[in-house]
C-alpha cells in the first residue's frame, strides 16, 4: 500500500525537476542577454518554474493569486530596472510570466509537462536569436509584410469558419481540408524561405539548393538554367543546386504523407528515400567539381510563398487534382490514378502526393497505389526541370542534369515496384 505513494511522490518530484530545469534553460539565456541579466537571469527564473509547479501541484485554485503576487512584484522590479537603466523592453518580463505557467504544466498532467518542455526549449530559441529575428525583419520590405500579414489573416480568419464536411455543391470536397493542405504546404515553404533571409542573400550552393528545394524547386532550376545562359562556366555549380533542389523535393514529399496519412509513411519513404539517397550521392560528386572550378555562392531570387494568390492557386490545384484521382480510380482504374498523377505532377508534386495520400487514408485506393503514385508525380516534375534546363540553359547542363536526375528517377520506380 506504500508503493503506489511513493511512486506519486517520485513522480511529482521528477515534474518539480523538470520544471526546474526549463526555467534553468530560460535563466540561463536571459543571464547572458545584455538587457534581461540584471532584472531577472539564471538563480530567478528556475525559482519562478518551481513556484508554479507547486503552486499547481498542492493549491491550483490559488495560481491566479501567485501569478498575480509575482507579476506585482517583477512590475516594481521592471519599473526600477527601467529608471537606473532606461531600457523599457518587455521580453525578459514576459519571459519571466510564462516561465510560471510553464512550471504549473509540469504538475498539470503528463501531456502538460511534455508540452512545457516543447514551449520552453522553443522560448529559449526565440530568445536567444534575437539578432537573427532583428536581421531578418530590417530584410523584409514592406511589400512582403503586408503580403505574409493578408495570408497569415486569412488563414486564421478563414479555416475555422470553413465547412468541415464533404459538401455536395462542391463536388463532395471538405472545403475546411482543402484549406488545412493549402496553410500547410505554404506553412513549409514559409518556414524555409525565413531560413534562407536568416543566412542572407549570399549562400553556399549546398544550402542554395536545400533552401530553393524546399520553397520552390521549379524556381531554382529556371534560376540556375539561366545563369548558366549567361555564364556557361558555372554549369557544375548550376547542376549541382539543380540536382539538390530536385532531390530536396523527395523528402519534402515525406513530410508531408507524414502530415496526412502517418500510416502511408513506411511505404513511401522507401522509394522516395532511395531517390533521395541516389540524388545526394550524386551531387555530392557535382558538388566536388563545382566548389572546385568555382568556389563563389550563388544567388536565387527566392519569393515570400505567403501571398494570397499563390495560396489560392494551390488550393484550386489541390481540390481539381483530388477530384480527378478519385473519378480515375472510379472510371479508368489502378491505370487512371497513375495518368493523373503523372499529369498533376507536371505541375506540381504537393497537390498530387497530399492527394494520393488522402485517398489511401480513407480507403479510395490502396497504400501500394498511392506510393506508386506518389513516385510517379514525383519523376514527372523531375522531368519538368531537366526539361526546363533543355530550354533556359546550356547544353552541357542538360545532358548533366538529365542524365543524373534520369538515374534518380528510375532508382524510383525500381523501388516502387519492388
Amino acid at each position: 500500500m506504500v508503493q503506489p505513494a511513493t511512486d506519486s511522490l517520485l513522480i511529482l518530484a521528477f515534474r518539480v525537476f523538470v520544471a526546474f530545469a526549463i526555467g534553468a534553460l530560460v535563466g540561463l539565456e536571459r543571464e547572458q542577454a545584455e538587457s534581461g541579466g540584471t532584472f531577472a537571469g539564471s538563480r530567478t527564473f528556475p525559482l519562478f518554474a518551481v513556484i508554479g509547479a507547486l503552486v499547481y501541484a498542492f493549491f491550483p485554485a490559488l495560481l491566479p493569486v501567485a501569478v498575480g503576487a509575482i507579476t506585482l512584484a517583477l512590475t516594481v522590479a521592471y519599473a526600477g530596472k527601467i529608471w537606473i537603466e532606461r531600457d523599457i523592453g518587455l521580453t525578459t518580463l514576459t519571459a519571466a510570466i510564462l516561465t510560471i505557467f510553464l512550471g504549473a504544466l509540469t504538475t498539470h498532467s503528463e501531456r502538460g509537462a511534455e508540452l512545457a518542455v516543447i514551449v520552453g526549449g522553443a522560448v529559449t530559441v526565440l530568445l536567444s536569436a534575437k539578432d537573427a529575428i532583428h536581421d531578418f525583419v530590417d530584410q523584409v520590405g514592406e511589400e512582403e509584410r503586408r503580403a505574409t500579414s493578408k495570408f497569415i489573416l486569412v488563414a486564421v480568419v478563414v479555416l475555422p469558419v470553413l465547412p468541415d464536411r464533404e459538401l455536395d455543391v462542391l463536388a463532395g470536397l471538405n472545403p475546411q481540408y482543402v484549406w488545412l493542405m493549402v496553410v500547410f504546404v505554404t506553412g513549409l515553404s514559409f518556414a524555409v524561405y525565413v531560413l534562407s533571409q536568416i543566412v542572407g542573400p549570399k549562400r553556399g550552393i549546398a544550402l542554395t539548393g536545400i533552401v530553393g528545394g524546399f520553397v520552390s524547386s521549379t524556381a531554382t532550376t529556371v534560376s540556375m538554367a539561366e545563369q548558366t545562359a549567361d555564364a556557361p562556366s558555372l554549369y557544375h555549380v548550376s547542376a549541382f543546386s539543380i540536382v539538390v533542389a530536385s532531390t530536396v523535393m523527395f523528402p519534402r514529399a515525406v513530410v508531408e504523407v507524414a502530415f496526412v496519412n502517418p500510416a502511408l509513411l513506411p511505404q513511401v519513404v522507401i522509394p522516395l528515400g532511395a531517390m533521395t539517397i541516389t540524388g545526394a550521392l550524386v551531387a555530392a560528386g557535382l558538388y566536388w567539381r563545382s566548389t572546385t572550378e568555382n568556389p563563389n555562392v550563388v544567388e536565387i531570387d527566392i519569393t515570400n510563398p505567403f501571398r494570397l494568390r499563390t495560396g489560392l492557386f494551390f488550393g484550386v490545384i489541390f481540390a481539381l487534382v483530388l477530384l480527378v484521382s478519385e473519378s480515375a480510380d472510379t472510371w479508368f482504374g489502378v491505370s487512371g490514378v497513375y495518368v493523373t498523377a503523372f499529369v498533376s505532377g507536371l505541375a506540381d508534386v504537393d497537390a498530387i502526393t497530399l492527394t494520393l495520400s488522402t485517398l489511401a487514408r480513407e480507403g479510395s485506393i490502396t497504400p501500394t497505389v498511392a506510393t506508386t503514385g506518389i513516385v510517379i508525380g514525383a519523376i514527372a516534375n523531375t522531368l519538368v526541370k531537366a526539361g526546363l534546363v533543355w530550354v533556359l540553359g546550356t547544353r552541357q547542363l542538360g545532358k548533366v542534369v538529365t542524365g543524373l536526375l534520369g538515374l534518380v528517377s528510375v532508382v524510383g520506380i525500381a523501388f516502387a515496384v519492388i
